[in-house]
Formats: structure tokens, sequence, C-alpha cells
């Protein structure tokens, strides 16, 4: 009974979600309430309330600064007309039906993505899709390729999951390349059966450079740059593909105007590399009761440094706009950290994780896989998701803690990116009807389901080889 009661924050949380379908910075704050109540009426205890504040408070600020300067770099490209440029772009190069669709969904769309995160890459595809395929078969193929990239946001969902975990942020950006692998590739089918491509030695090719270039870079770099690179290599990849081909009659030239991804991309790894020659980062470190976070590491630096350089003057008129477009994704995952971080300093856990302790690992692995996938489902953010479930994983044993923290990982990520929040975004893009909603709600929702299906097998797959 005690057990039900603990886990009554999350089971309100779904229930505000999927039943009562309300908005997820509601459900954010009534889990939180709850919790706290709960903890008054359980045996509240000053040190671990503090502790909890502390955690929340640094997680809280390790993502803020990612978060609002990627707002507003959003807001920013979206004025200057970056990704209609970059659709027209596309449109242009002349490439073949299968080479065109392997170019958007494991590159273009996995590269905007892993830059800003929010959907973003959505505001390019979605018009190109449309202009190029017939309209079911574009808004499904969009959300196809969605589904494909949770290293949002510069890695921030890994970073933050990482903290969670208590596991190095490299080494779960690297398992949980593996995790989602099956991911990449049935995706990339998906949607190539969708075009009427097929199957293609491209498809496997790509799908597998791409797989490469992300475990490689998540490995040696960490996860801010590995979805750019690994969305990077596949586009630079199918163009010069295209280039032989046609023996140079294929423009390459990248738009001039979406010059602001490239001074993003040269900031992030320039920063990369200042840090790994100077260990610049370790001279500020802020740290909470139980984890720590160095600002001078967080990609936030970079989309600063841009947004100094795009600006130029349009401070003003940016502030506004973007004060109304972070308060809620902000306050929501504040609540969903102060709701985990309360569950877990108060105790709320412990009979997850013994449940979870007391099965064997080829239980465990799927049962943690549905979990990911609920939370990030749930949440419509791969950052809520971990924050729910992510906390209870660090619990667990440490020799199955990497894999497991990979799964819930890839599952919330993948989940997060099938939610009604990023189907709302294709809808409104779009302009559909209420028929063509329901159909891509439910298309989303399967999407999650095989995304979550598929996560669970690579669990299995590595807990086999282990």
């Amino acid at each position: 009974m005690a057990f039900l009661i603990h886990l009554s924050p999350v089971l309100l949380v779904m229930s505000m979600l999927m039943v009562l379908r309300r908005p997820p910075v509601q459900a954010a704050m009534a889990g939180a309430g709850l919790v706290a109540v709960l903890w008054l009426l359980d045996g509240f205890m000053a040190s671990a309330a503090l502790a909890a504040f502390k955690d929340t408070a640094v997680l809280f600020a390790s993502t803020a600064l990612v978060i609002v300067p990627g707002l507003a770099f959003v807001i920013l490209i979206e004025r200057m007309g970056v990704n209609q440029a970059l659709s027209e772009w596309v449109q242009a190069l002349g490439l073949k039906r299968a080479e065109l669709v392997m170019f958007i969904v494991l590159g273009l769309a996995p590269l905007l993505e892993a830059m800003t995160g929010f959907g973003v890459s959505l505001i390019a595809t979605v018009p190109l899709l449309l202009s190029l395929f017939e309209r079911r078969i574009a808004l499904r193929v969009a959300l196809t390729g969605m589904a494909i990239m949770p290293w949002g946001t510069l890695g921030l969902a890994t970073v933050i999951g990482a903290s969670l975990a208590h596991v190095e942020a490299s080494t779960l950006a690297a398992t949980s390349a593996l995790t989602s692998a099956p991911v990449f590739i049935a995706l990339a089918a998906l949607a190539s059966y969708l075009c009427g491509v097929g199957i293609t030695r491209a498809l496997v090719g790509l799908g597998l450079l791409f797989l490469a270039v992300l475990y490689g870079l998540s490995r040696w770099l960490g996860p801010e740059v590995a979805g750019v690179g690994a969305g990077l290599s596949v586009a630079a990849a199918t163009l010069l593909l295209a280039l032989y081909r046609r023996q140079g009659a294929t423009a390459l030239a990248w738009p001039r105007s979406a010059w602001p991804y490239l001074a993003l991309i040269m900031c992030i790894v320039l920063l990369k590399g200042l840090n790994a020659l100077t260990h610049l980062e370790d001279a500020w470190v802020v740290r909470g009761a139980h984890v720590a976070w160095k600002p001078l590491a967080s990609p936030g630096i970079a989309l600063l440094l841009v947004l100094l350089w795009v600006a130029r003057g349009g401070g003003d008129r940016l502030l506004g706009a973007l004060a109304s477009r972070a308060r809620r994704p902000l306050l929501t995952i504040l609540c969903f950290l102060a709701m985990s971080q309360m569950m877990l300093k108060a105790g709320f856990l412990d009979g997850l994780v013994q449940v979870l302790s007391g099965l064997p690992e080829m239980t465990v692995v799927p049962l943690v896989a549905l979990l990911g996938g609920l939370s990030g489902y749930m949440t419509g953010s791969n950052v809520g998701g971990n924050a729910i479930f992510m906390p209870a994983v660090a619990l667990l044993p440490e020799a199955s803690r990497g894999l497991l923290a990979a799964l819930q990982n890839s599952a919330a990520g993948h989940a997060a990116l099938g939610s009604l929040s990023i189907v709302m975004l294709v809808l409104g893009l779009a302009r559909t009807s209420p028929e063509e909603e329901g159909q891509l709600v439910r298309f989303g929702f399967g999407l999650a389901c095989l995304n979550t299906v598929l996560v669970a097998l690579a669990g299995w797959a590595l807990l086999a080889v282990q």
C-alpha cells in the first residue's frame, strides 16, 4: 500500500496527461505539489529537503543555460527565414527519391534537431516534404524523421540523465547510441517504405554511418556534438554521392542565409577543443548535494556566443518573445525535476527500486524501457522523462546501471519525439483537418510503441553479450 502511495504522484501525472489531457505544465505542478504534501505527512526532514532543493537548483540551472539561449536562437532563425532557405536549397539539389529521403530523415532533420531541439527541424522538413510528397505521406515521414534523433538541444537530456544516474555523460551517450541503434535503422526503413522507395543499399550504408559516427563522437567527445556530427555526416555523404554521380552538376554551396547553423557548429567544436586542451571547465564547478555541473562545459556557452553575433541590436524585440516562449517549458521542467528529487530524497522510489532489483535482468530490461517510453511520451520531453524515472535507475546495482540508464534515456527520447506535443507541432505547421489530426496522433503513438519495443530488444541483445 505504501508503495502505491509513494508512486501516486507519477500516477497523478499520467492520469492528467493521458486521461484528462491537461497540459504538461499543469501535470508537473500537480505532481510536485502532491509529493510535497505526502512528504510532509510521511515525516518531513529538513536536511533531505535542503538536499532536494540544492540538486533541483543545480539541475535546473544546467537545463536553463541551454534552453533559454536555444529558444532565443530558434526565434532569431525563424525571423531570418533560415529554415525556408534550407528547404529551397534541398529542393534545388536534384537528388533521387531514395537519396532525398535519407538526406532528410537521417541527415537534415537529425542535424537541425540535435543543434536546437524544440521541434525546430520540423519547421524546415514539413514544408519541404509537403512540396515533395503526397500530403498523408509527408506528414508521417516528418514525424518519423523527428523520432530518429533523441539527442536534441545539444544532448541536454543525456547530460541531465547522466547527472541523475551518476554515470559519465559520454558513457551514457555511447551506450544509448547502441540501445537506439535498431530505431535508427527501422525508422529510416519505414520512411523509405512510406515514400515508395523500399530497402536500398544507401539506406543500410547511411544508417550504419549515422550509427558509427554517433557512437564514436559520443564516446570520445560527448553527447553535445554527437547528434550534430551524425546528421552532418549523412548529409555530407549523400551530397557527395549525388555530386559524384552527376559529375559536378549538383550545387553544394550552403545557403548564405543559413550561416547561423554553421556558426553554432564552429562554436561548439571550438568550445570542446578549448576545454579538452586546457580543462578550463574545471575552473568553475557548481555543486549540489549529490550532483555537480560545469557551466563552462555547457553548450549553452556556444549558443550565447552565437546569439551575441546574430542578434546585433534586436535584443529588445527578442526578450519579449523569449519570455513568452520560454516560460512554460522552463516551469514544466523545473516542476518535474523538483518532483523527482523530492521523491528520491524522501525515499519514495525505494519501493520501485526493490521491485526492479528483485526481478531477473531479462525482465528488468523491458520494464525499464517501458517506464522510459511512458515517461517520455507523457511529458513530451526527454529531459522531463529522464527526470521522472532516472533517479530510480541511479539506485540500482552499479553493474547494470549503465545499460539501464541508457534504456531509460533512449526510450524516453524516442517516445517523446512521437508524443502529442510534437504531433501538434506538425499539425500546426501543416494546417490539417480534424480527420488528419486523429490519424497522425495514432501514427505517433504507434511510433512511440514501436520505438520502445526496439529499445527493449536492443537492451536484451546488449545484456546477452555482456
